[in-house]
């Protein structure tokens, strides 16, 4: 297929700053380009055309968006430019600002460092989804813990025809397992070039974050493969970020990545959803972190790589999300109001792992190390999870969800912290039925 000759131009603008950002590259993401159509004239009538803009496909009505006061009715505060009309492919420059001033601020330890400014996206699964277009190939191989959220399945593999390797997420001591991330590593490197690594901290399912030592050896490991030349684009799925409870790393692992080595192309992937508890809203954010001399011109042709490939599939986030998004991260009480409900998701975690820690229930579970996010996972040592699952639902009305044979996922997030007692009492007597 030939290239058009803006694509070609990216290409070259990103090989020139960064040849692993370059070499990584999937045959989409090398054809992609935001093409100088529509929404380029659009944007430059919305500058010049000071008598009449005829451009754009919306209806105007006095001057302003054409729309429903049955819809307008529905919004107290916003503007109705603020809520119909179309916005930009790459996202709200306000809000984009905004949120990377708010990464920075949670990730003391990226002050004065080169990232990019974020990409809005239609929450952190729709970025995740460009972010595979963009870099992954039929055969590619992408690592993570077995312990992972199954959409990543159809990401990476049904949708891109990407392998999945897994290492095991925890050591015998019930630690991070750097070692088997380094193994499998090391293994896919004799038959792959580029690597692309995806952790997701705090993690769904396990609700385990590393601890400081752990991020740092995780670094060193993939340090010590970028040294080798690999060629490496490094994920870090922050869905859950900020809901760090006990001993972990209270950063992204992003700040680590994103000046590691030239050879590694770091991505973060976050979002409104959880961190500000608004799930509906389907908001996220793609920022871009590496090593080179030009972080300007790189990440330009990156955002205009994403911009082509939003334009080519949504077109654009919903407007009215965006706004109300960058209206909350002025708010003065925005962190009060992040703390508060902090406050509540930790108690609710610490008070079950108080109540899981009981040896009487060593007979029917144990449980994988959890320290923050949403969830925990029940090991099951006597009873099928599935099998427990339907049980739960049937007998009990309590809806959990089974991973595997043995493994029993439970979202304390939306258990009331005096309702812990009597859940955990029901699934053990529902084991106990079974067993």
């Amino acid at each position: 297929m030939q290239i058009d000759p803006l694509a070609f131009e990216l290409n070259e603008q990103i090989r020139k700053t960064s040849k692993n950002a370059y070499a990584c590259l999937s045959e989409t993401g090398r054809q992609i380009y935001f093409p100088a159509g529509i929404l380029t004239q659009s944007a430059e009538a919305k500058q010049k055309a000071k008598k009449f803009n005829a451009t754009i496909g919306i209806a105007l009505e006095n001057h302003a968006p054409m729309h429903l006061e049955a819809t307008m009715r529905y919004f107290n505060h916003l503007k109705s430019d603020e809520i119909f009309t179309y916005a930009p492919p790459e996202g709200l420059p306000g809000l984009r600002r905004l949120w990377k001033d708010k990464i920075v601020r949670r990730n003391p330890t990226l002050t004065g460092k080169q990232i990019s400014l974020p990409i809005v996206t239609s929450a952190l699964t729709h970025g995740l989804s460009l972010i595979a277009d963009l870099f992954i190939d039929a055969g590619d191989v992408i690592i993570l813990p077995d312990k992972l959220w199954g959409v990543y399945n159809l990401i990476f593999s049904t949708r891109r025809g990407g392998r999945i390797s897994t290492f095991p997420m925890f050591n015998a001591a019930g630690g991070f397992n750097v070692t088997g991330m380094a193994d499998v590593m090391k293994k896919e490197t004799k038959t792959q070039a580029k690597l692309t690594i995806l952790l997701n901290t705090p993690n769904n399912p396990t609700g385990y974050t590393p601890s400081v030592a752990e991020c740092q050896s995780i670094y060193e490991v993939v340090l010590a493969q970028a040294n080798q030349g690999s060629q490496i684009v490094m994920l870090s799925d922050d869905a859950y970020f900020g809901l760090f409870y006990e001993d972990s790393m209270k950063e992204s692992l992003f700040s680590g990545f994103c000046d590691l080595h030239e050879n590694v192309l770091a991505v973060k992937l976050d979002a409104a959803t959880k961190e500000h508890f608004v799930w509906g809203f389907r908001t996220g954010f793609i920022t871009f972190g590496t090593v080179t001399q030009n972080p300007e011109l790189l990440y330009q042709a990156l955002e205009m790589k994403l911009k082509g490939l939003l334009r080519s599939t949504i077109s654009s986030s919903n407007h009215a999300s965006q706004h109300i998004i960058e209206n909350i991260l002025k708010d003065p009480d925005y962190e009060n109001g992040i703390n508060e409900k902090f406050q509540i998701l930790k108690k609710r975690a610490l008070k079950l792992k108080r109540i899981l820690s009981d040896s009487k229930f060593d007979p029917d579970w144990g449980f994988y190390p959890f320290n923050s996010g949403y969830f925990m996972c029940l090991k099951l040592h006597r009873v099928n999870a599935e099998v427990l699952r339907k049980h739960l639902l049937d007998q009990y009305q309590i809806g959990t969800i089974s991973l595997g044979d043995s493994d029993l996922r439970i979202a304390f997030s939306c258990i009331e912290e005096e309702d812990l007692d009597e859940l955990v009492s029901l699934i053990h007597q529902a084991v106990r039925d079974l067993s």
